[in-house]
């Protein structure tokens, strides 16, 4: 046991008991690449044959079955055909729908009466007020059986109660069609998620959790919203350490080009010893540094000792990758490096450089230092790989917004180094507009004693001993529970493996991306309040229930109907519809706590159903288990979003 292991207490746990095929790993296909100077010539005028990123207009993609949006889309129509009819002679108006702050009022809300009295007011209008102008929108309503009834409150709002039979009607129509149909509309049709990113010959630590984690979840809901998602991770394969890497092979291992991928065993130990070497000995030092200028110069030695180093690294990394069930394509420092130099030579015909200090740099307004983007030594740095980066994946990869997840304390670079796309006009002014770059920030992951999270003897925590901790806890306590001998071995190494993974994961998620964590297996591992082992033990409770029933779920799917009678089945049933709209708001805003938190609400409106409404053997109990199967699939989609596995019995 590792020297961070904690005391574990979890409730009777659950199984998986789909096959293996439910638990997919993607293997990442990590690219390396070496460019003759043929190809470097002829890519890089191809690739810089224009100059600025022109407008687009983005449409969503299609797909076999209509996608219906969220809720608050369908009313927005309505609600848009009204505004149009009542209001002609008024421009530029969308419908502002929003879930009714108190749910005995409505189920949502047209908020728009006041701004429009705003504008109709001295201007000879019949209305005398925000009253009758929201009187005037429900008047002009098309007729829909979305919409049960609508009234107005307060100063116009007007409140919306939609129809039982039509969200009955909804969910038996996605458990037929998929819930593909739920997924959100956004007007985007290409992103790169840049995420992940660790540094070649260094090992992943619980640093890179957070990164690795985050960037999976808001990948695969832009994915589920029909977006085309390149996976991006920009390691750090390039530079002048290297120099020192290399030189330090050659000295401990002098037969390293008879193995493809030579012994070097704790590669972070390697690199330790590496730079104490280098910052010791002062002829290994003029080594190292030659070497780098061999390398950048294509010497055929030193890129094969630079690929065999890169290559033992990306093994170790894909055996965190693996264990979370999250897929990357590589395109490190090294793929964008060749085309620096003609990036730099774009923004400096825009008049966008300036020497400064010996550098080259970029003035950004508001900022007191400037962007530098060549070093005084004439080397390349962060910024001017980025900014090269960004081109590529705005006139290359025709990508409509990239996200880069990355710790809060790079804000600054991010906001200076976008600020320079936008003077170069790479990217619009307004950040509304598309093509546009976030930068998505997040916490640090602490201690129990409120410091950076590290085992006791202060070393960073290794990412891929984190992980295997989590998942040993979870068999341990499986086993002592007997579930060792109920279960086969592997019903016991999938399950240990679902729970450990994904409490690790939902521990991280369930928090607001920006604030800090403390790392607690014990909290992560109970089954008690907001954690992922409650969820898993809620999902697998509604497919007993099911399994208990006796009665086949696809053909109930064909035969049954949905009714909402009781007020905790319509509660339900308003609730698991509104998965799209939080899907949306999560993708829009880069928020993946968002989906947590309106998966653990719904686990909690099915404990308020199923305590109140007797499922197995009632009268209702056909449309009840369809309502279980619908609360499931919403569930099961929500795990999926969140790189979650989910488990089937308790």
């Amino acid at each position: 046991m590792s020297s961070f292991a904690l005391s574990l207490k979890i409730p009777p746990l659950l199984s998986l008991s789909q096959p293996p095929s439910t638990k997919q790993f993607i293997n990442p296909n990590f690219s390396h690449f070496f460019l003759n100077t043929c190809i470097l010539r002829a890519t890089t005028r191809r690739f810089f044959g224009a100059v600025e990123v022109s407008s687009r207009t983005i449409s969503t993609m299609e797909t076999d079955k209509e996608i219906i949006g969220s809720q608050k889309q369908q009313l927005a129509k309505l609600f848009e055909e009204s505004l149009r009819a009542a209001f002609p002679d008024v421009s530029d108006v969308q419908p502002l729908i929003a879930i009714c702050n108190d749910a005995k009022h409505g189920d949502y809300q047209c908020n728009n009466a006041m701004s429009l009295w705003n504008k109709l007011k001295g201007k000879g209008t019949q209305l005398k007020g925000p009253q009758p102008v929201g009187k005037a929108i429900i008047e002009n309503l098309p007729a829909s059986e979305m919409i049960e009834k609508c009234s107005i409150a307060g100063p116009g709002f007007v409140n919306i109660v939609l129809a039982r039979q039509w969200i009955a009607k909804s969910l038996q129509k996605m458990l037929i069609d998929g819930i593909e149909t739920w997924a959100p509309k956004l007007p985007v049709k290409r992103a790169v998620v840049d995420f992940s990113s660790p540094n070649i010959a260094k090992e992943m630590h619980v640093g890179h959790l957070r990164s690795t984690i985050i960037g999976d979840t808001l990948a695969r809901m832009l994915e589920f919203s029909n977006v085309e998602v390149l996976r991006r991770n920009h390691v750090g394969d390039w530079g002048t350490q290297f120099g020192m890497l290399i030189e330090f092979l050659f000295d401990q291992l002098p037969n390293w080009e008879a193995d493809s991928t030579p012994a070097i065993g704790d590669l972070e130990g390697f690199y330790k010893a590496s730079k104490q070497r280098f910052d010791s000995d002062a002829e290994f030092k003029e080594r190292a540094q030659k070497a780098v200028v061999s390398l950048q110069g294509g010497e055929e030695k030193y890129q094969k000792a630079w690929a065999q180093i890169c290559e033992i690294s990306r093994k170790e990394f894909q055996k965190v990758y693996e264990r979370l069930g999250v897929h990357l394509e590589e395109k490190g420092e090294s793929f964008y490096n060749p085309y620096i130099p003609k990036a730099l030579e774009l923004l400096n015909e825009k008049g966008l450089i300036e020497e400064s200090e010996g550098a080259r740099v970029i003035f950004i307004e508001g900022k007191k230092i400037p962007l530098i983007v060549v070093k005084r030594d004439g080397g390349f740095n962060y910024a001017s790989t980025d900014l090269t980066a960004l081109w590529y994946r705005l006139n290359e990869e025709k990508a409509d917004w990239m996200v880069y997840v990355t710790d809060v304390g790079q804000r600054e670079h991010f906001e200076m180094f976008f600020s320079a796309a936008k003077r170069a006009g790479w990217l619009p002014s307004n950040d509304k507009d598309y093509p546009k770059a976030s930068h998505v920030g997040f916490g640090l992951v602490l201690g129990e004693d409120g410091k950076r999270f590290r085992t006791r003897s202060t070393e960073v925590v290794k990412l891929v001993d984190l992980l295997d901790e989590a998942k040993s806890r979870c068999k341990s306590a499986l086993e002592e529970r007997g579930k060792g001998k109920e279960w086969t071995a592997e019903e016991l190494e999938r399950t240990a493996e679902a729970v450990g993974y994904g409490a690790v994961k939902y521990a991280d998620l369930k928090n607001n991306r920006l604030t800090n964590y403390t790392f607690n297996f014990d909290q992560m591992l109970s089954d008690k309040g907001n954690t992922a082992v409650y969820l898993l033990y809620a999902h697998a409770r509604i497919c007993s229930i099911i399994r208990k029933s006796g009665r086949d779920i696809e053909e109930l799917k064909k035969s049954g109907a949905i009714d909402l009678a009781h007020p905790d089945e319509r509660m339900l049933g308003l609730h698991l519809l509104q998965f799209a709209e939080i899907v949306e708001e999560a993708c829009t805003n880069l928020l993946p706590n968002l989906v947590c938190e309106y998966l653990y609400n719904i686990s909690e409106d099915f404990t308020g159903f199923y305590t109140n409404c007797q499922v197995v053997g009632s009268a209702e109990e056909t449309s009840r288990l369809l309502l279980c199967e619908a609360t499931a699939v919403v569930m099961r989609k929500c795990f999926h979003l969140l790189g979650i596995t989910p488990v089937y019995k308790i």
